[in-house]
């Protein structure tokens, strides 16, 4: 399955001094040359990009996962700078673009991660260019022992410039033993200036309410190494309030209130030719849906699910996007839009209540368009899935590829050979009923059942039986998945519904869920909507944007909703009523 990242927090301070550049070689999934690696995507990619240029001998230098730096206090072990003694002689690798002219060269230091078999043969050469690399001076350095250590080159020998290159090259003869390599790692150019004496730890992001709204967060930076000097404090959004002043405070907290959901802090710290940042990526303020859960996507065309208010993105790449108009199935009832994607990218979440007993069903409708770009050898993905609360999948729908065809298979392993023996053409709409029985410990799956007389006791298109130590505990999210380039294919998918009620998926129609419900006028016109039923009982009524936001929710027994605060467009209709829900499509004009 792909990795899925919690929130990441990035620091960059360091004691007496300031990070100018640092790179740690990321993630590579293999080895790979440092051409293919710039073109990488994150985690597996250089850290930096323009201004800094990376190049390398092609084909002889590359990054790899094996070996992964220890040992050294900073070690960041991922990726590394792979460059073999008994090979590929004469080849470097080379950084370009690196700006140190705001400081001094008596304050500048240079460390590295450095694995080296032997410390008795030739060593990499390192050297430093002002010139774009028409002249190289050399820059000496001793390794302090074999495997990971960690160098650091003083005396001036890095120079304040605004085009420093660094290179690294293997000696011209072979080095013994004949296992012997060189690895690099954690390539950092600071200045160490001991009038600099702040030090910013790990910030920490905290919503301040969790709606389905936009809502705001606070950032807290915790500091030391303050109580003198004049520092000015300036976030890229947000406002500076409350906390503690490190001009005046020796240590404690820098706090940034009123930052929007979404919107990433970058805190930026000055003191004469001293400075500091400190990054947070926001945390996630979006509510737990409710069950019974409706997702008709009603967003504007092209838009990132990720972005709305009931899906969460996990990890990085190309976003899963709005797409025109619902696909349609006999008997199930479709409204708004939908959403495609394809190949890698991002994998989307949505939470609903955690539910650990009796049943969960899940209904969707999906559209295999194009099966051209399943290329892989076993070409077999699984591109949606019920997890529990902390994204774990455990129960996967499959697609596995079939000629021209392809089939869907169930199970609650990341591989399978628990298939459906219909074969499927791009471009059929098929609906997908999943379950899990958690009193039988069964996973089910209905591939387009005929809705005019399907019940719970249909036998089901797909089963699987879990024992008690595979069982699953609890259940309380949807996550819809992009695999790789050549295992996933395009896909249209709509109108998921979860319950714990499988009556609550299945209506012909899903507004009349709610008996006798009527909802007009529609387009509404007059700033008046009129939402009756048989019971005319007490409802709670939901009104989202294209973009899942909530703009209206009110309790009440009136027939009559003033709608006239919402500006012209289209939106979702939630209506919820002893228990019963449905929705629909209003216009306002």
């Amino acid at each position: 399955m792909k990795k899925i990242y919690s929130l990441l927090l990035l620091v960059v301070s360091v004691s007496f001094g300031q990070t100018i550049y640092s790179e740690n070689f990321g993630t590579p999934t293999g080895s790979t040359t440092v051409a293919n690696y710039i073109t990488g995507v994150a985690p597996a990619t250089f850290q930096n990009s323009s201004p800094i240029v990376y190049t390398g001998t092609t084909g002889a230098t590359s990054v790899r996962i094996t070996s992964p730096s220890s040992v050294y206090s900073g070690a960041s072990g991922n990726g590394n700078l792979f460059l073999s003694q008994t090979t590929n002689l004469g080849h470097f690798f080379q950084v370009d673009g690196i700006n140190t002219s705001a400081y001094s060269a008596s304050t500048l230091q240079l460390s590295f991660g450095y694995n080296t078999s032997s410390t008795t043969s030739a060593q990499l050469t390192l050297e430093q260019s002002t010139n774009g690399g028409t002249t190289w001076t050399p820059i000496t350095f001793t390794p302090s022992g074999t495997g990971w250590t960690l160098v650091t080159v003083t005396g001036s020998q890095i120079p304040s410039s605004t085009t420093l290159s660094l290179r690294f090259t293997q000696p011209s003869t072979v080095a013994v033993p004949n296992t012997a390599q060189f690895r690099i790692d954690d390539l950092k150019v600071f200045n160490n200036n001991p009038s600099c004496t702040l030090v910013l730890g790990t910030p920490a992001g905290v919503c301040d309410a969790v709606t389905s709204g936009i809502d705001t967060y606070t950032a807290t930076i915790p500091y030391t190494g303050g109580g003198s000097g004049t520092y000015t404090i300036t976030p890229s959004t947000g406002t500076v309030n409350g906390g503690d002043n490190p001009n005046s405070v020796a240590a404690g907290n820098i706090i940034i209130t009123g930052i929007t959901e979404g919107t990433n802090l970058t805190l930026t710290i000055v003191n004469g030719v001293c400075s500091y940042s400190a990054s947070l990526i926001a945390p996630v303020c979006k509510p737990i849906n409710t069950l019974p859960y409706s997702e008709p996507f009603p967003y504007s065309v092209g838009s990132a699910l990720g972005s709305s208010q009931k899906w969460i993105n996990v990890n990085s790449g190309d976003d899963i996007l709005s797409a025109t108009g619902s696909l349609n199935y006999p008997g199930y009832s479709s409204t708004g839009n939908s959403v495609t994607f394809t190949g890698a990218g991002i994998d989307c979440f949505t939470p609903f209540t955690d539910t650990t007993s009796g049943a969960i069903y899940a209904s969707f409708l999906v559209n295999v368009t194009d099966l051209s770009t399943m290329t892989a050898t076993v070409p077999s993905t699984y591109f949606a899935g019920l997890t529990n609360a902390a994204q774990s999948y455990k129960e996967r729908l499959f697609i596995t590829k079939n000629g021209t065809q392809y089939q869907f298979g169930l199970d609650v392993a990341g591989t399978t050979t628990n298939l459906d023996t219909t074969l499927r053409n791009a471009g059929d709409v098929v609906l997908v009923i999943m379950s899990y029985d958690f009193t039988a410990m069964t996973l089910s799956a209905w591939i387009n059942p005929d809705l005019s007389t399907f019940n719970i006791t249909t036998p089901a298109t797909l089963t699987q039986v879990l024992t008690s130590t595979t069982a699953i505990a609890d259940l309380g999210g949807f996550i819809l998945r992009q695999d790789t380039a050549t295992t996933t294919p395009t896909i249209i998918f709509d109108e998921l519904r979860i319950s714990t009620a499988i009556t609550d998926l299945l209506s012909s129609n899903q507004v009349s869920a709610i008996a006798g419900l009527k909802v007009y006028p529609n387009p509404v016109s007059n700033g008046t909507l009129f939402v009756e039923s048989d019971a005319n009982a007490e409802r709670i009524i939901a009104i989202f944007d294209v973009l899942g936001k909530e703009v209206l929710n009110t309790t009440t027994s009136n027939t009559a909703i003033n709608v006239s605060a919402l500006h012209s467009g289209v939106y979702m209709v939630k209506i919820c009523e002893e228990g019963k829900t449905a929705t629909k499509k209003l216009v306002i004009r």
